[in-house]
């Protein structure tokens, strides 16, 4: 079966960018203001066989950004962790209290969304109840959202979703793409909030003993492409969907080193995209750093790729160094509106 594929390339940034999108010479990357991109990687698989091509072209599909997101920059999602056993920071904030702390010091530091999770899924975790998960994550969620924070839930389980939600949650992160349990499909074709599909080869536990792909960037975006027209088909709004490639879930150093090469590609999924790639073992394994919790600048290098390629929500731990990193690449990129 042969199948063709669109990666936007040449891209360019800032006043420039806006000009030639103007001009008709180049289109908005992502639907954002300040990113245009100029050529097109125009590429075909059949089988095994993979051509590529740069050509003079547009997406067949192009993003328009939701409300809830900005044309103008990424935004910045903060992680809260409140599970005992997370890979990054070792429970520091397993305790409501100290996770609500934590997460009102990250929209101190510039988060633009808090995302609360009760589940661990690093590689090799065991999954957590229904009720466990719940009485980790509400009293955080009611807490963050009652003082007016936008929160995002990180959760696999419908009614987990159902309750976050309720409790004050704007939006659903889901590691497993509304794959973990149908009635995970039925409460976001009920919900009306955004919700966060991200690709996984497998479940956490077993994800990465031997990640295996044809070509991980194209597989990646068959499976994303698909899981977005089965939501759009279980009535879930297009508008509503934002897509994750899953760096690190059930990928090799190669594998996500290729995906974030290439994470221009997954613009053609015509849905904003979100990169969360801070802290993970690849970055270590670039850099050296064997403690997670140690792996900022590594995280924040990532981050600033991901933006300078589009990504309009990037996941991070490590919230100031971010903000701070991104507004020098925003200002030179584009000093029109450096606000200097």
């Amino acid at each position: 079966m042969r199948k063709s594929y669109a990666r936007p390339g040449g891209l360019v940034y800032g006043s420039d960018a806006r000009q030639l999108i103007e001009e008709g010479r180049g289109a908005s990357l992502g639907g954002l203001s300040a990113i245009a991109y100029t050529l097109v990687e125009e590429i075909e698989r059949s089988g095994e066989q993979v051509s590529r091509r740069f050509a003079q072209g547009r997406l067949p599909r192009q993003t328009v950004v939701p409300a809830f997101l900005s044309a103008e920059q990424p935004l910045v999602m903060g992680i809260v962790n409140v599970t005992p056993d997370s890979f990054s920071d070792g429970g520091l904030n397993a305790e409501a209290e100290r996770a609500i702390a934590h997460g009102l010091q990250l929209a101190k530091e510039g988060a633009d969304i808090l995302d609360v999770g009760g589940e661990s899924t690093r590689p090799g975790s065991e999954g957590v109840s229904e009720a466990e998960e719940l009485h980790r994550i509400l009293p955080v969620i009611e807490a963050l959202a009652g003082q007016g924070l936008t929160v995002s839930v990180d959760t696999r389980k419908a009614k987990v979703m159902r309750a976050a939600l309720k409790a004050g949650a704007k939006i659903v992160n889901d590691v497993a793409a509304l794959t973990y349990e149908p009635a995970a499909m039925e409460a976001m074709a009920e919900a009306t909030c955004p919700v966060i599909l991200m690709h996984a080869q497998g479940d956490p536990k077993t994800m990465q003993l031997s990640p295996h792909y044809d070509d991980v960037a194209l597989d990646v975006f068959d499976w994303l492409e698909a899981r977005i027209e089965a939501c759009v088909a279980a009535g879930i709004a297009r508008e509503r969907i934002v897509a994750d490639p899953g760096i690190g879930f059930g990928k090799s150093f190669r594998h996500n080193i290729d995906v974030l090469r290439q994470f221009t590609l997954f613009h053609s999924l015509g849905v904003p995209l979100l990169m969360g790639l801070s802290r993970k073992g690849f970055i270590g394994a670039l850099t050296g750093e064997k403690q997670a919790g140690n792996r900022v600048h590594g995280s924040v290098g990532g981050a600033v790729w991901s933006a300078l390629n589009g990504a309009h929500i990037l996941r991070v731990h490590d919230v100031k160094a971010t903000v701070e990193a991104l507004a020098v690449a925003e200002a030179i990129a584009d000093p029109d509106r450096s606000g200097l």
